[in-house]
């Protein structure tokens, strides 16, 4: 069965490698049309299209500045008439990462349409909360299939749409693996001493910035290394510290030698509204290249992990400093082993099967109901 897939994104296909480049990059019944948000400055509207590998494309609104949401929803439903027409892309699967696509995509016909919530964001700041919040009802009117990042997602969706799976994080075990051998100290990190805690990930309104600067001046001894991109936040306001390392974007594949490098992983989210509903990727990254995870209490990260004795949860600094020195002190050969123990049937490449097979039955569902009718 061959059809193409279409991506509706608020996520640029270059920022960060995450869930929506792990599940589509896999994707192999034809070309996959990833269409960013737009950026603006463009005389014309355009759309700029480029190639990462063998089928995904990633495609770029160009719009012109100063225009209004009406204006933006039909230059951008345009492009999208015209990116279908041009690369003769005839039967596809319309797959949505925001309810705001609904604003310009509503009127397109593909063979079936799938929401994967990865996020409500909705919470997130600078939302139109109850614009976003009606958008996703149409879209759950659309849509043939729901997927959720996370369990907690799952429970909050599940009473909103008739065909709803929760297809929590995964990972490439092999990947992040590489952090159990050692390796070179990237450059900018060789030189912090140890103990090393670190983090990567987007470095956002998510994180519990007064988390980090008291632990930072409670424990002077532990240095604290942040890997990842800004974004919403000011880096000027962000707690600063002799002990607090910021070495910026890193990409995918530089990952495992920073983690190799420390001796503690940690996930310090914030308890809030955007926060709420997350899954961390990195949770099982961090595992499968041998660290200690500690984590504030995420109910996504205290269920299931806490609970099979993979991370240390704490949210006072005091505490979380006291789940450091717990982590530090762990057998790591008997963590090791229970992480290997939930590891091992866990993977990107097995979430993107039962997800193929779940689409495929849409499209086969749709594709003789076409067929009925045209008897």
């Amino acid at each position: 069965m061959n059809y193409d897939l279409l991506c509706l994104s608020h996520l640029r296909w270059d920022f960060v490698h995450q869930r929506p480049q792990h599940l589509l990059s896999r994707f192999d019944r034809g070309r996959v049309f990833f269409f960013e948000e737009p950026v603006f400055g463009a005389e014309q509207p355009r759309l700029e299209i480029s190639r990462r590998g063998e089928r995904v494309h990633v495609c770029v609104p160009h719009l012109p500045h100063g225009i209004d949401g009406e204006q933006w929803n039909g230059m951008q439903a345009k492009l999208l008439q015209e990116l279908l027409q041009g690369q003769k892309v005839e039967r596809y699967v319309l797959w949505h990462y925001t309810p705001q696509s609904m604003s310009f995509s509503g009127e397109l016909t593909p063979v079936a349409r799938v929401y994967d919530c990865m996020d409500e964001l909705s919470n997130f700041a600078g939302a139109n909360a109850p614009e976003l919040r009606r958008l996703e009802q149409e879209l759950f009117k659309k849509a043939d299939l729901v997927f959720t990042g996370g369990h907690s997602l799952y429970e909050a969706k599940r009473s909103q749409h008739h065909n709803v799976h929760a297809f929590p994080s995964s990972v490439d075990v092999s990947h992040f693996a590489k952090a159990l051998t050692a390796q070179a100290d990237p450059a900018d990190q060789a030189g912090i001493p140890h103990p090393r805690v670190g983090y990567y990930g987007v470095i956002d309104e998510r994180l519990d910035y007064p988390l980090l600067a008291e632990l930072a001046v409670q424990r002077p001894d532990l240095q604290l290394v942040m890997v990842g991109p800004f974004c919403k936040v000011n880096p000027d306001e962000l707690p600063k510290a002799a002990n607090l390392h910021y070495l910026g974007p890193k990409d995918y594949g530089q990952l495992p030698a920073y983690l190799a490098g420390w001796d503690v992983a940690m996930m310090p989210f914030a308890r809030n509204d955007a926060t709420r509903f997350i899954s961390p990727t990195k949770t099982p990254e961090y595992l499968a290249g041998g660290r200690p995870v500690v984590s504030t209490s995420i109910q996504d990260v205290i269920r299931p992990y806490q609970a099979l004795g993979l991370v240390h949860i704490a949210d006072a600094p005091s505490d979380f400093a006291r789940a450091i020195d717990a982590a530090l002190g762990e057998d790591a050969a008997a963590r090791r082993a229970r992480a290997d123990a939930y590891l091992k049937d866990l993977s990107w490449n097995s979430t993107w099967q039962q997800m193929q097979t779940l689409i495929d039955g849409c499209v086969q569902a749709h594709l003789q109901q076409a067929d009925l009718a045209a008897v």
